[in-house]
């Protein structure tokens, strides 16, 4: 890997990290429902109008829609107005990798190997210690939010994965553009027109920063990033990055946020990574076993295959 390309992916990974506080900023001004779809308008527009189809059959961009931008990014941004904090939740949103082993077998039928079984109980046993550190005074239904996001991010993978689309970018700009309607109707049903109305006409600069960061910067160059690496070497060796998202989501919030670490979240952390890791490792599958699931991780925003779908 070259070393203008190696900073590109750290350069990445940094951003994906740095994004969850600054989803913070953003969520302190807008309801989180009119966030999110803020966010992918920003994202589909003016982008859209410069891109082809997305490649694939439309039932598949719809539902990706639904997993990925409506359930997922819906249920984060819920949880993180919650009270879940920033470097928190980008290490629990790793979660969705033994999700996405889990919804690989149930639904794709495909075979782990013993390191994957041995990933997903890792990364599961480090989401435990962070809800057992929580307390019952920390909000562990804002956790259950994320847990719940974590899942639909899961599903989606699976979803993109079986999909195959020929362009990550493409592909995440149309779904943003079909995300976009039915969360500003979601967000005047359950937020109400007013609340929407009032964050809309008193935006302030950061808010203002926040949706064009998490919609311009993480969305389109990020995923237009992610996919020209991925075609550069392959799922298999630019996946692993992935793994540093929420290494920088949590050093970002520390820094600027003064979110406390304790011991046991940092163990948790290592727990979570160390499993995920584990979960790219394919091994030795017995011949007799169909395929193991591709060696992308569930850990990266959607990706494309030939090698996995992130």
């Amino acid at each position: 890997m070259s070393p203008r390309h190696l900073l590109l992916a750290l350069g990445l990974t940094a951003v994906w990290g740095v994004n969850f506080v600054v989803i913070d900023v953003g969520l302190a001004h807008f309801p989180p429902l009119l966030f999110s779809a803020l966010r992918f308008l920003v994202a589909a527009v003016p982008a859209i109008f410069f891109l082809r189809s997305p490649g694939v059959p439309w039932r598949w961009v719809a539902l990706v829609t639904l997993t990925l931008a409506i359930l997922q990014f819906g249920l984060l941004f819920i949880g993180m107005t919650a009270g879940m904090p920033p470097g928190l939740s980008s290490l629990v949103m790793q979660a969705q990798a033994p999700f996405t082993l889990l919804f690989a077998v149930l639904l794709l039928k495909e075979r782990l190997t013993r390191q994957q079984i041995l990933g997903m109980v890792m990364a599961l046993g480090g989401i435990a210690l962070i809800a057992l550190d929580l307390g019952a005074t920390s909000p562990i239904g804002a956790f259950l939010l994320l847990i719940g996001a974590a899942a639909a991010w899961g599903i989606s993978n699976v979803v993109t994965r079986h999909a195959a689309p020929p362009d990550t970018l493409r592909f995440m700009v149309w779904v943003s553009a079909l995300a976009a309607p039915p969360l500003f109707v979601l967000s005047a049903i359950f937020e109400g027109p007013q609340r929407g109305w009032d964050a809309l006409r008193t935006v302030t600069w950061p808010a203002a920063g926040a949706v064009f960061f998490v919609g311009l910067v993480a969305t389109v160059a990020g995923f237009g990033v992610w996919g020209y690496l991925i075609r550069t070497y392959s799922a298999s060796v630019i996946a692993p990055f992935s793994l540093l998202v929420p290494v920088f989501g949590m050093a970002a919030a520390a820094l600027f946020t003064g979110e406390r670490l304790t011991p046991l979240v940092l163990l948790a952390a290592v727990l979570v990574i160390a499993g995920v890791l584990c979960g790219l490792i394919r091994g030795r599958t017995p011949a007799v076993r169909a395929p193991s699931p591709s060696s992308t991780p569930a850990s990266t925003p959607t990706a494309r295959t030939p090698s996995r779908l992130r």
